[in-house]
């Protein structure tokens, strides 16, 4: 059975009348694909073969710039922020104002950190991600008013702290790239540029797709059900990631022993000496 058999009659649904049965549908489809979607990942986040290393060199500033576009559009917790974020925002002028705070945010970190060579564990930076989305989740429900019986932090405030966050996940992904000596600067600049484009491009999809809904009787259920799904997926990839830290952490307790962690780790160096060489030669 083809992919387009079962999609299409559930996206007709849900752009008609939206029923409380669609929407379970689609929650279950974008859950099943977020756990396909993660242990795929598992195995290949945050590195690259020496043939990859060897392509992204030779291709110039172009495959930076498709590796950030790419990195954004398949970026599921960048994504689901964004679409807490925008969520409510009907106006095109305050969709501008917050993703302006957002994208500088971002922008500040994934520059100045890959600059500088500021690194932290990527795992844990993603778990930290995955508590934006949560967040973002919990404040579209009024969760602060009604839980914590506490007026919310500023918005444009917390998107600019949270894209500094992003930011600096970005900037730890773009950092496995081998960015080597030269025109290093335009490399991260190009990574940025393709982020961007990335985003708006993710961006009017939402917008179109929110836009749509609104206009539906059932716009305050899928709110709920949306929102409330915002916080699930934030605390399932928390624990995603947060289970890579601890795999990498203590290998050992995960039917892993340090010998073969210590050859993975021994390659990640020969790979490095080898770039190095590649550029020497260069010189």
């Amino acid at each position: 059975m083809s992919c387009r058999r079962w999609l299409l009659p559930i996206g007709s649904e849900l752009l008609s009348s939206f029923t409380y049965k669609a929407m379970m549908k689609l929650i279950f489809i974008v859950f099943a694909f977020l756990v396909c979607l993660l242990l795929a990942q598992t195995v290949h986040a945050h590195g690259l073969s020496y043939a990859e290393q060897q392509a992204i060199l030779q291709g110039g500033y172009p495959v930076y710039f498709r590796l950030g576009a790419q990195h954004m559009l398949t970026g599921y917790d960048h994504l689901l922020f964004l679409f807490g974020v925008i969520f409510f925002l009907t106006s095109f002028k305050g969709i501008v104002k917050f993703i302006t705070a957002f994208t500088l945010g971002h922008s500040i970190t994934l520059i100045f950190a890959t600059l500088l060579k500021i690194n932290a564990n990527y795992f844990l930076i993603d778990s930290v991600i995955a508590l934006s989305v949560c967040y973002k989740g919990f404040d579209n429900l009024d969760g602060f008013k009604k839980y914590l019986k506490i007026n919310p932090p500023d918005l444009l405030s917390m998107v600019f702290v949270f894209g500094l966050i992003h930011g600096f996940g970005l900037s730890s992904r773009l950092q496995t790239l081998p960015l080597g000596y030269n025109g290093i600067i335009y490399k991260i600049l190009a990574f940025n540029v393709g982020v961007e484009v990335g985003q708006i491009v993710a961006l009017a999809i939402m917008v179109v797709f929110l836009n749509k809904l609104r206009k539906t009787n059932s716009f305050s259920k899928f709110s709920a059900a949306a929102n409330s799904g915002l916080i699930i997926a934030g605390i399932f990839l928390f624990m995603m990631q947060m289970h890579g830290y601890m795999h990498q952490r203590y290998p050992d307790d995960f039917g892993i022993s340090k010998h073969a962690h210590s050859e993975a780790h021994d390659e990640m160096r020969v790979n490095k000496i080898l770039e190095d060489d590649v550029f020497n030669l260069r010189k």
